[in-house]
Formats: C-alpha cells, structure tokens, sequence
C-alpha cells in the first residue's frame, strides 16, 4: 500500500509540477526562490508521505506544504537586509506566468492569506473546500475572506482607473 502511495504520489508531482512552479512564483516573485521552494515541498512531500491518511487528499496536502514553504521564503526574505550589488542586479520576469501587472499590484496589497485563496481559488481553480483544508482555515472564513478580499480587489482596480483619468 505504501509503495503505490509514494508512486502515485510521484506521479501527481510530476504531472503538476508547473502548477506548483507558478503559484511558488506568484507567491516569491522571483524565479529562484520559485525553484527553492517547489524543490523544498517535494523533498518534505517525498519524506513524510506515510503521513497521508487519505490518499484522496493528496492535492490538499502537498498544496498545503507547497504554500507553507513559500510564506518560510517570503518571512525568511523579510528578514535579509540587501546590499547594493542585489539591488542592481537585472530583474528576470517569468514568462510562462503571464498576468496582468494591474491586478499583481492591486493583489499585493491584500492580506497575505487573501492572496493566497484568491490566487487558489482563480489560478489554481481549486473549490472552496480543498482551499479551507489547504489554508488550515474553516469553510465559511475562507469565503468570507475571498469575498471580501475580491470586493477589495474590486474598489482599488476602481479607484486606481478613476486616478489615471
């Protein structure tokens, strides 16, 4: 049983593995820690697969690891102070993560865990219960986060075309 666990587990990462590239990306913004983290989720994946108890839940669980490790990037950046050399470094822009630079923006103003079941919800087009599990959040907070995040995502898109006018 457990041998077939670890490969269809195996097979899942395989198969979504650019999935799991372009929501580390929007979380990281950057192509390295992108890698980093996809590279850091499978290895805890692969190491604690007996863990699953349900393996219809394998899509909740490794998203749930997938985004716990980039929330540890994005703190662990917070905390690096940078030199003048990485800043004038070239920014490299993902080119297979195409989005509008608008809504990235405006997405990145909203609460850490908004984005995150926004960017679920719409990019990864997981269901409202598969988000709850992923986020460890209860069914009705996540609905309510997602509608009143998109409410807000909504009147700051408003209110940033009534500025450019």
């Amino acid at each position: 049983m457990k041998q077939i666990l670890y490969e269809n587990l195996i097979q899942y990462i395989l198969e979504n593995q650019d999935r799991f590239y372009r929501v580390a990306y929007s979380y990281t913004r950057n192509q390295e820690d992108a890698l980093d983290v996809v590279q850091s989720a499978v290895c805890k994946a692969l190491e604690s697969y007996e863990s699953i108890k349900n393996t219809e839940a394998v899509r909740t669980w490794f998203y749930r690891i997938l985004i716990n490790e980039c929330l540890a990037v994005i703190k662990k950046r917070k905390r690096v102070v940078l030199s003048d050399d990485a800043l004038a470094q070239e920014v490299y822009y993902e080119k297979s993560y195409e989005s509008d630079d608008d809504i990235e923006k405006e997405l990145d103003r909203l609460d850490l865990d908004v984005q995150g079941i926004i960017k679920l919800r719409f990019f990864e087009e997981l269901s409202l219960k598969e988000i709850s599990r992923i986020m460890g959040m209860n069914l009705n907070t996540v609905k309510t986060k997602l509608y009143r995040g998109l409410k807000q995502l909504k009147e700051n898109m408003q209110e940033a075309d009534l500025w450019e006018v």
